[in-house]
């Protein structure tokens, strides 16, 4: 069953009458006008199904979803620390049928990816080519469509992600055929069906076309509502390059780790938040609304993981204090050993700290808070709806725990010397934590993105990745990246791998610190990304 929102548009209400002697209204159109406007009509549905993507193949599809690589240096960088397997196209994988052949390419894997993305087409030489991709992606994603259509024409290209949900005008060119902005599992298999069903494979709001004469009404609306969860496929993790999956782990009971890099599975338990941050955009995809996978069903896919560390990669994790606390208590009944890591909100840290407490038996080790600012103003502006004390409870509430903290603190563009000195405090004050930086920037399609566009200093979706500000800087810009580098070096003197005297294997640490000098050297050239390039 498809989301209530893949209805069609509900026709427009008829026209009123025509009063045929003209008094004070519309006079009749001559009948030879009708005829015309008629017959151009009909031409153009002609020529547009004529366009409309159709398979070539009888029998078994074969398919490509790929993941494309992005252009900016620091996601590069940053690679070498967090590389999540693609879990999007994992569960869009799971909702194809069993006889059709489907392949997933993560080209953010590849040293040249094009060279590879040009031997991957060769070899499947596919029926479908299947894209996701953040904004910052989405240059990228139109560039291998066209490579694409260029070297099989029949392919049909269908592209979804982020972008696609929240700025599908963006992907109306004509090497895209189809633009798949509900969720991506349910809609793409629906999609399959009616290619080969022969129907128009466009439909409703969840899967666009730009031949579809209501394409621009139904792209300027919110984006549709998701599926019930149960309706979402489960990924399909057997058709990825699992050992090349990693997240920087820095938790050690013991006092020993035998990898600060150990790969790493993703889990999904719930989609959607139910608050309103000013700086994301789930809220915009969502509509506040809060989807929970039963933990049951989470326990079991936990249970059939060969990874021992698991990433939760909800947008909030742990909104529902029953829930959790079932599928923690599940975990330790069932007796399953994982180490987790995962988001969670301050507030809710100080509200349920005994569901951390049984999380932590349960394998609990890290957890990502949003701290954002230790600040009263701009937890205000950024609508956080917490406090500067509800954010150090909830610090000196996971280290009476046990747990380490991965906080996250937000720069504001406006931000003076003044303000990052007050940040570097921040630092000092939280520490042993490992802790990352973001810059300030509104999401496209949201309230704030509509209120700063006419202000942004470079192609808001290129430059979209929460490092790169978007807005001018009070500060000059080289002078703002080098107090922003210099962030990232002090954190990386309280990581509790330094400051509790973890012992891992030397080569990991030459790895780290190696890693570690290149991102902080590209996070103090950002500026050059500014510029034309000689």
């Amino acid at each position: 069953m498809l989301p209530q929102s893949t209805k069609e548009i509900t026709p427009p209400p008829s026209a009123p009458s025509i009063n045929l002697r003209g008094e004070g209204e519309l006079l009749a159109p001559p009948l030879r006008v009708i005829e015309t406007e008629a017959l151009q009509d009909m031409n153009q549905k002609q020529s547009d199904e004529k366009k409309m993507p159709h398979l070539k193949t009888k029998g078994p599809l074969r398919i490509l979803l790929i993941k494309p690589h992005t252009y900016l240096t620091v996601a590069k960088r940053l690679n070498e620390f967090l590389h999540l397997e693609p879990l999007e196209l994992e569960i869009v994988a799971g909702g194809i049928p069993a006889e059709d052949s489907v392949s997933i390419y993560d080209m953010t894997l590849e040293k040249k990816p094009m060279e590879v993305f040009h031997k991957k087409l060769d070899e499947i030489k596919p029926d479908i080519v299947g894209f996701t991709g953040y904004s910052n992606q989405s240059a990228r994603v139109k560039e291998l469509a066209k490579i694409v259509k260029h070297k099989y024409p029949s392919a049909i290209v269908v592209v979804g992600g982020i972008h696609a949900i929240i700025a599908p005008a963006d992907y109306a060119v004509e090497d895209i055929d189809l633009i798949v902005r509900g969720e991506g599992g349910t809609t793409f298999r629906e999609v399959i069906r009616r290619l080969k069903a022969g129907e128009t494979p466009y439909f409703g709001y969840v899967a666009l076309s730009r031949l579809d004469k209501d394409f621009q009404q139904k792209a300027a609306t919110n984006p549709p509502a998701y599926p019930e969860v149960e309706e979402i496929p489960l990924p399909r993790r057997d058709i990825v390059e699992r050992s090349r999956y990693f997240a920087v782990w820095t938790a050690a009971p013991s006092g020993r780790l035998e990898t600060i890099f150990p790969r790493m599975a993703s889990v999904r338990t719930s989609y959607g938040c139910k608050f309103n941050c000013a700086f994301c955009v789930v809220h915009h995809i969502m509509g506040r609304k809060y989807l929970e996978r039963k933990p049951e069903d989470v326990v079991n896919e936990i249970a059939n993981i060969q990874e021992e560390h698991i990433y939760f990669v909800d947008d909030e994790t742990f909104l529902n204090e029953k829930r959790m606390t079932k599928v923690a208590e599940l975990l330790l009944e069932r007796g399953i050993k994982k180490k987790f890591v995962s988001w969670a909100r301050a507030d809710t840290i100080v509200r349920h700290p005994d569901m951390f407490r049984l999380w932590k038996k349960a394998g609990l080790e890290i957890v990502y808070v949003g701290l954002e600012a230790m600040d009263e103003t701009r937890l205000k502006n950024y609508k956080k709806l917490t406090s500067v004390e509800i954010n150090k409870k909830a610090v000196t509430t996971l280290q009476e725990i046990g747990l380490t903290l991965h906080a996250s603190l937000m720069v504001d563009p406006s931000f003076s010397v003044e303000d990052f000195k007050s940040v570097e405090k921040t630092i000092t004050d939280i520490r042993p934590a490992e802790i990352s930086f973001t810059v300030f920037s509104p999401s496209p399609g949201t309230e704030i993105w509509h209120k700063h566009k006419e202000e942004f200093i470079c192609d808001p979706y290129l430059f979209y990745d929460c490092m790169h500000t978007l807005l001018p800087t009070k500060l000059d810009m080289r002078l703002f990246y080098a107090h922003f580098a210099r962030l990232y070096r002090l954190a990386w003197s309280t990581n509790p791998l330094r400051v509790n005297k973890i012992k891992v294997p030397g080569r990991e640490i030459v790895r780290a610190i190696v890693n570690g000098t290149k991102y902080i050297f590209a996070l103090r050239a950002i500026h050059r990304d500014y510029y034309p390039k000689k």
